[in-house]
Order: C-alpha cells, then structure tokens, then sequence
C-alpha cells in the first residue's frame, strides 16, 4: 500500500511539473520581442477532420480530430536570421512530390518575413511568409502570455492544419567538448 502511495505521488509531482513548465508573462514577452523561440507542438489537429476520423475510428481506443504528438521533437525554431520547420502532416495533399524523404512539413529557410501584432486581450500573433520554400504559405503563431501557442501552416499543396503547443526558449548546443 505504501508504494502505491509514493507512486502516486511522484505521477501527481511529474504532472504538475509538466503543467508549470510553461513560460511566464515576461519570459514569453522577452521571446518574442527578440524573435528567438521555438515553438514545441502537442497536438496536431488536422483540418481534414471528417476522412482523418474514418481512419482514426478504426484505431482502438483512437479519439478522431485531434492527434497526439509524443516527444519533444516536432518543432518550429525561430531566429531573427531562420526558420526551420520539423513537423507532421495529417490530411489531404492536392500535389505529391516523388521525393521520399519530402513527406510533413520540414524546411529551412533564410529569406522570410516576420510580423508581430500585439493582441487586445493579451499575447500576440506572429505571421512568418517564407519566400524560399516551395509549400508553405505562410506560418501564424498565436501565443499567449503564458507561452501557450496555436500554430496554424497554410500551404500551396495542402490543406491546411493547426498545431497546439508552447513555446520555449532555444537550446543552445554546449561547447564542453575538449579542443584537439
């Protein structure tokens, strides 16, 4: 009965640490203003809803609309100099490529543009055109002042879909490594 009791505990410990690692109001604030954050998506909600729930209804215990996106790695990195994109793709393509390795929405780009408007009611909308991609329209990141963030990708051969996330600040790669 006592390790019941302690694991429960430390699931409720890792729950709520997981719900407070959210950015606070100045920290987002400072994110966006420098144009530096990335945005870490959890949820992929595809816009294709009605053909992702036949398939998603053949799944036990599969609940359609809404994907679950497990792990860290699906990101949108932002720089003042870049962005680069690494997420999936749910939904209906209008053009295929041949390329294997094509599939989701994966870029880097060099040559974009980036709008920042400040919302009435708190947070901000990011608009992000690239203009050296072949797909992607255009990139709209609605965060609120607790890092909270819907990014919604318009495309040229896609429908479109919308991520749920947060943002947070980059990880810069340690240079611990001994010189030679």
């Amino acid at each position: 009965m006592k390790t019941l009791k302690n694991t429960l505990l430390l699931v409720i410990m890792f729950v709520a640490v997981q719900v407070s690692a959210q950015t606070d109001k100045e920290t987002t604030t400072k994110l966006v203003e420098a144009q530096t954050l990335v945005f870490n998506a959890t949820t992929a909600l595809p816009m294709a809803n009605m053909d992702i729930n036949k398939v998603m209804q053949r799944f036990p215990g599969a609940q359609g609309g809404a994907i679950q996106l497990n792990g860290s790695q699906y990101q949108l990195k932002i720089a003042k100099d870049s962005v680069e994109a690494y997420l999936p793709y749910y939904g209906r393509a209008y053009s295929v490529n041949i390329s294997s390795n094509d599939s989701g929405i994966k870029f880097k780009s060099k040559d974009f543009t980036y709008k920042t408007e400040k919302k009435k009611k708190g947070g901000w909308i990011i608009t992000i055109r690239p203009k050296d991609t072949k797909d992607v329209q255009s990139l709209t990141l609605s965060v609120g002042e607790k890092g909270y963030a819907v990014l919604n990708v318009n495309s040229n051969y896609r429908q479109a879909i919308a991520f749920n996330g947060f943002i947070s600040e980059p990880v810069t790669p340690s240079n611990s490594a001994p010189a030679k």
